[in-house]
Formats: structure tokens, C-alpha cells, sequence
């Protein structure tokens, strides 16, 4: 909102009744519900004062066009057509007729400019943010999931490069067999890639989505990169993962033409669960530095790959990712056997116990290490991320301020300087 304040599109005032969220728990509606007027007020005065014909506008059309254009139009439909999925809007505009594109553009213009001022208004926040915290030598890891929404612009302006039957519904959905997290697997539900047909088009989807998030961030970690090697496919009509086969992709073709692009590519590749010997090769005939989550390294004895001495340098470890409990929450919930598993690697018994994790990450030879705030600051599972194969109650833990405290901080960075991270 300051952004808005300091261009002009809105006056102070309108901002003198910001409600107090909760460090806890965020509340999404009631910011939705704040944030929407003012949003509003913005984008028309931005529009009546010539905000459209501004260089940095049109320069950022310019630039983000390839995607803005199917995403601005795809928000104003799914808003005024009674939120129905896009397979269930008329067949000229489901199937994306020209005729009817330029007709729901006309018929919706209000609302497809309104979603592209509030794109460019992020964005050009985000680049300002990203340029400020990498003159402080701070660089920003991005994430990119290997699936997109069924119900979204990429589908529906895609529709070809995607598994859909004649009634444009998936003929089969991505997940995971049963593992570690769930004894039923992870039926995510997303729609699965036709990699021949991406080929055809010289993965073109694919680079430019990679390409930008490239810009977007100094690193990027692909979440489930085996998916890039072969894939899970479920039966739509699945209730869980259970049944399922794997089937192949063609992440090694991608990678080669990125790599002729771009040279090294600064990306993370999501390696964690059952990995075959052939997503190992992939991930390290590109360089891409795996996953280590030492959550998971005290359960099978010395050889685990998990634990630290195990670890080769091309990789980047952590305590616990957003889908593990924090290490206070993880440790409470251990029995008294797991403890002894883990006790005699600890280094300082006198430690608490997420620290002493965290100094068994930072001392450990991988390449880089990742430390949750959650687990620097030492809370319990109230400050869990996500519990996967579950939809209510997650990603809604938030801090403010005052609860970080001096000594978090200078302990973090005793650590750090004395492990030369």
C-alpha cells in the first residue's frame, strides 16, 4: 500500500483505518476486504490521470503481454461468469475462438485493465524490493511447483499441452504414491503435461515460465523435480494416490536447450522421498545441488542419507522444509526410543534443541543451508507451515516484529561466521 501512497494513486488518509492482523494467524478475507476499495480508488485515479499512456506502463505491457494478456482476461471472466471453471463457460470462449476473446474483452474491459494495473503495481514493487535486498547481499530463492491449477489461465490458454479429454477435463492428475508424509500417497489433483506435444512446440511454456522466475529471483528450487524425470499419473476418478503408474518426461531435453541458453542454471532441484538412480543422474548432469532435511535423518541408522556425514557438497540443507513441523514441534513429538536416535548426534547436550539442529546443519559440508525463522525463533508446532495431504489451517502462521528478539539474531550469527557460512 505504501507503493500506492508515495505515486499518488491514493491520498494518506485512505489509510488511517488499517486493521491489526494477527501475528498468528493470518486473515486473508478481512485483508481482502480492506485491501479491494482502496485497489479500486487506485486504479481509477491511475487510469483518469493518464496512468495507461505512461512509459513505465506500456514498457511492462510490453514486456509481460506473452501472459498478462490470457491471465488479465481469464480473471475478468472467471468473475463475472459465476465463478464457473473455464470448462463450463461457452465453447467459443472455453475453446478460445478469436471472436469470442475480443468479445469478453470488450464485454469485460473494466475488470481485465483493472487486473492489469494491479500486475504492474506488483511488480514493480517486487523488482524494487528485489533490487533493494540484493545491494544488501541478500539474494531471494524462489519456488516454482511442477504442476499449475487446473482451473487457471495456463490451462485454458494451453489446453494443448495438457492431458484433457474431448470435454476438456484431465484424463488423469499428478501426486505421489504413498511415502513418508502419507500412507495413502498425495492426490494433488493438478492436470499432467503432454511432453510430446511440449517438445513440439520447443518447450516453450516451460523456458519462458523458467526464464522469468529466473528473473523474478537470484535462485529457484523446482518442487517435486522428479516429476521432471517421470511423473506419477493418477486415474481422475482416484479418491487417493494409491493407483497410479509412472510415466515418462522429458525434463533432460528442457534442461539442455535452458543450459545452451542461459550457461549454468542457479537452480534447486526438490529431491526428497524415492528417488530413482535416474532422477540422481538428471539433477547431476545439470549441477543442480539436491535436498537435505535433517527431520529425516535419524530413523535408519549410521548410513541414512540424511544425516550429515553422509552429505556430498551439491547440496543445500535444512532443518525442516514448509512441509515438516517446526524442529521444537518435531522434537516434542519424538517417543522416547526416536530421542535416543538422535541424542548422540547432537554436539551440545546443554543446547536447546533447535539450535543444536541448526549447528548440525550449518557445520555440515553442504553447500548451502537453510534455517525457518519458525526454528531460529524457537517455536513450537502452533508455527507449523503446511501439513501436506491437508487443505484447512495452513500457510497462515505470521510473526510480527516484536517478537524477534536481539539474542535470536546474535546467536544466528555466532553460528554462522563460526561455520564460515
Amino acid at each position: 500500500m505504501d507503493e500506492l501512497v508515495s505515486s499518488g494513486y491514493l491520498e494518506t488518509g485512505d489509510l488511517s483505518t488499517v486493521p491489526h492482523f494477527s501475528s498468528h494467524c493470518a486473515d486473508f478475507a478481512e485483508a481482502i476486504e480492506f485491501r479491494e476499495p482502496l485497489l479500486q480508488k487506485a486504479f481509477i485515479r491511475f487510469r483518469e490521470t493518464g496512468g495507461f499512456g505512461l512509459p513505465e506502463y506500456t514498457q511492462f505491457w510490453d514486456e509481460h503481454a506473452w501472459w498478462l494478456d490470457s491471465y488479465s482476461l481469464f480473471y475478468a471472466c472467471h468473475k463475472n461468469l459465476k465463478g464457473k471453471n473455464w470448462n463450463y463457460w461457452e465453447d467459443a470462449l472455453a475453446t478460445r475462438t478469436e471472436g469470442a476473446l475480443h468479445f469478453h474483452f470488450r464485454r469485460f474491459r473494466e475488470d481485465v485493465e483493472y487486473q492489469r494495473f494491479l500486475q504492474f503495481v506488483f511488480f514493480r514493487q517486487w523488482f524494487a524490493l528485489k533490487h533493494y535486498a540484493n545491494e544488501k547481499g541478500v539474494e531471494i530463492l524462489g519456488d516454482i511447483p511442477l504442476y499449475v491449477s487446473y482451473d487457471s489461465a495456463d490451462v485454458w490458454a494451453n489446453q494443448d499441452l495438457f492431458m484433457l479429454d474431448e470435454k476438456r477435463k484431465p484424463v488423469k492428475v499428478g501426486g505421489v504414491p504413498p511415502d513418508y508424509f502419507s500412507e495413502t500417497g498425495q492426490r494433488w489433483g493438478n492436470p499432467l503435461y503432454k511432453w510430446e506435444r511440449m517438445k513440439e512446440r520447443g518447450f516453450d511454456w516451460w523456458m519462458a515460465r523458467i526464464h522469468f522466475n529466473l528473473k523474478m529471483f537470484d535462485r529457484v528450487r523446482i518442487d517435486h523435480f522428479r516429476g521432471l524425470e517421470s511423473f506419477w499419473a493418477i486415474p481422475y476418478g482416484e479418491k487417493t494416490a494409491v493407483k497410479g503408474e509412472w510415466l515418462p518426461a522429458m525434463g533432460d531435453e528442457l534442461f539442455r536447450i535452458l543450459r545452451a541458453q542461459l550457461g549454468n542454471l542457479p537452480i534447486i532441484a526438490e529431491d526428497l522421498g524415492t528417488i530413482t538412480d535416474e532422477v540422481h543422474a538428471l539433477r547431476k548432469k545439470y549441477g543442480f545441488p539436491g535436498m537435505k532435511v535433517l527431520q529425516f535423518a535419524f530413523e535408519s541408522g549410521s548410513d541414512n542419507e540424511y544425516l550429515p556425514h553422509n552429505y556430498e557438497t551439491d547440496f543445500v540443507v535444512y532443518t525442516g522444509t514448509h512441509d515438516n513441523n517446526t524442529t521444537r514441534g518435531w522434537w516434542k513429538s519424538l517417543k522416547a526410543e526416536e530421542r535416543r536416535e538422535v541424542l548422540p548426534h547432537l554436539p551440545n547436550p546443554k543446547e536447546e534443541k533447535h539450535w543444536q539442529l541448526i549447528r548440525l546443519a550449518l557445520s555440515s559440508v553442504a553447500e548451502t543451508a537453510i534455517i525457518p525463522l519458525q526454528d531460529v525463533m524457537g517455536l513450537n508446532d502452533r508455527a507449523r507451515m503446511n501439513t501436506p495431504g491437508t487443505v484447512d489451517g495452513n500457510w497462515n502462521w505470521r510473526f510480527t516484529q516484536r517478537e524477534l528478539h536481539r539474542h535470536h539474531g546474535e546467536k544466528l550469527l555466532k553460528l554462522t561466521r563460526l561455520y564460515a557460512r
